[in-house]
C-alpha cells in the first residue's frame, strides 16, 4: 500500500532552497551590499548617510526607472527618459526665472515631458520604427537642442535670493517630517503600480510585453496602448526634472542622461521578483535601492568613480545570472 504524499507534506528539497536563492536573488543581494557596507565603513548606518542614500541617491532614480519600467512592459526601451528629464528641467527654471508661478512652470514642464514621450509615440506606434532606434533618435535630436537653447550647453542659474517658497519646497521641503521628494515616490509607485496591475490598461500593455502579435490578433489597440505607454514614461520623467531643478536651482544641459542605464539596468534587475520576469514596479524599486546602497557604499570606502561603475555592473550581471539558472532550472 502506497502513501500519497501531499503538496503541503512535500520535503523542502536543496533543489526548492536553490530555486528560493535565485528567485529572491534581488533581495539576498540588497541585505548582503546592506551587511558588507555596514561592517565596511562606520559612516555607513549612520542617519545621516541612509537619509542621504534615499533623497539624494535613490528618488531621481526611482523615479526615472519607473518610467523606463512602463516602456520595457510594452515590450520596449525608452532610451529617452533623460531627455524628457531634461526638457522640464529646462522648462521648470526657464518659467521661474522669467516670473511664472511655480504651479504653472511644473505643469508647463511635465507638458515637456509628455512631449518627448509623445514625439516616442507618433515614431513607434505611428511609423512602426522599433522602441531602440526611435527613442535613440529622439535622444540624441534633445541633446542637439538643449545645445541650442542653452548657446552651446550654458547651465541656466536661478538667483540665490527670491526664489518662491514653492519652487524651494518641492525639492527641500518635509511633509509629516517626510522630505517632499520621498513623498512623490511613494505616491509614485502607489499609481504607478496600480495602473499597470490593476487596470485594464495595465492588463493589456503586459500582454503586448509578453506576445504583440497575439495581442493584436486578440483585437487589442495595440498601436494606441504602446503610444500611451511613452507619453506616460515621459511624464513620470519629467517629474525627475522638477525635482532636480528644485534641489540644486540650476539646469544643465544634457544632465538626465547619468540616469538612463542605471534605470536600464534597476528595472531588467526587478524582473528577477516576478516568475515570469516580467517588468515590475517592486521589483524596479528594489533594484533602484540596491543600485543607491551600492553607489553610495562604494563612495564611502573610497573608491574612486571608474571602480563604482566596475561594482554596479558586476553586481547586475550576478543578479540577472541569478535569474537565468533560475528559469532554466524550472524548465529542467
Amino acid at each position: 500500500m502506497s502513501v500519497v504524499t501531499s503538496p503541503s507534506q512535500r520535503r523542502f528539497t536543496v533543489r526548492d532552497a536553490r530555486e528560493l536563492v535565485l528567485r529572491y536573488a534581488v533581495i539576498i543581494a540588497l541585505a548582503g551590499v546592506f551587511a558588507f557596507f555596514s561592517l565596511a565603513t562606520s559612516t555607513f548606518l549612520t542617519s545621516a548617510n541612509l537619509a542621504s542614500i534615499l533623497v539624494n541617491n535613490f528618488t531621481l532614480l526611482a523615479i526615472v526607472a519607473i518610467a523606463m519600467t512602463f516602456a520595457v512592459s510594452a515590450g520596449g526601451i525608452d532610451l529617452s527618459v533623460g531627455t524628457a528629464v531634461d526638457f522640464a528641467s529646462f522648462s521648470f527654471v526657464s518659467l521661474v526665472l522669467t516670473g511664472y508661478p511655480v504651479g504653472l512652470a511644473a505643469i508647463a514642464a511635465i507638458g515637456s515631458g509628455a512631449l518627448v514621450g509623445l514625439i516616442n509615440a507618433l515614431l513607434i506606434a505611428g511609423a512602426g520604427i522599433t522602441p531602440f532606434l526611435a527613442t535613440l533618435g529622439t535622444l540624441f535630436i534633445g541633446r542637439s537642442a538643449q545645445q541650442l537653447l542653452t548657446n552651446g550647453g550654458n547651465p541656466v542659474y536661478l538667483p540665490q535670493t527670491g526664489v518662491p517658497p514653492l519652487f524651494s519646497f518641492i525639492g527641500h521641503g518635509h511633509v509629516l517630517g517626510i522630505p517632499v521628494p520621498l513623498v512623490i515616490v511613494g505616491l509614485l509607485i502607489l499609481a504607478a503600480s496600480t495602473l499597470l496591475f490593476r487596470t485594464r490598461f495595465g492588463r493589456v500593455v503586459l500582454a503586448i510585453g509578453v506576445q504583440q502579435s497575439v495581442a493584436r490578433y486578440s483585437g487589442l489597440r495595440v498601436p494606441g496602448h504602446i503610444g500611451l505607454v511613452y507619453v506616460i514614461s515621459g511624464i513620470i520623467a519629467a517629474l525627475a526634472g522638477i525635482i532636480l531643478t528644485s534641489t540644486v536651482s540650476v539646469y544643465i544641459p544634457n544632465s538626465g542622461g547619468a540616469f538612463m542605464l542605471n534605470a536600464i539596468g534597476a528595472t531588467f534587475i526587478g524582473t528577477t521578483l516576478s516568475r515570469e520576469s516580467r517588468p515590475n514596479v517592486p521589483g524596479t524599486v528594489l533594484g533602484v535601492l540596491l543600485l543607491s546602497i551600492v553607489a553610495n557604499g562604494l563612495l564611502l570606502t573610497g573608491l574612486s568613480f571608474y571602480w563604482q561603475q566596475v561594482g554596479t555592473g558586476l553586481l547586475i550581471f550576478i543578479v540577472l545570472a541569478a535569474s537565468f539558472l533560475n528559469r532554466r532550472g524550472r524548465s529542467d
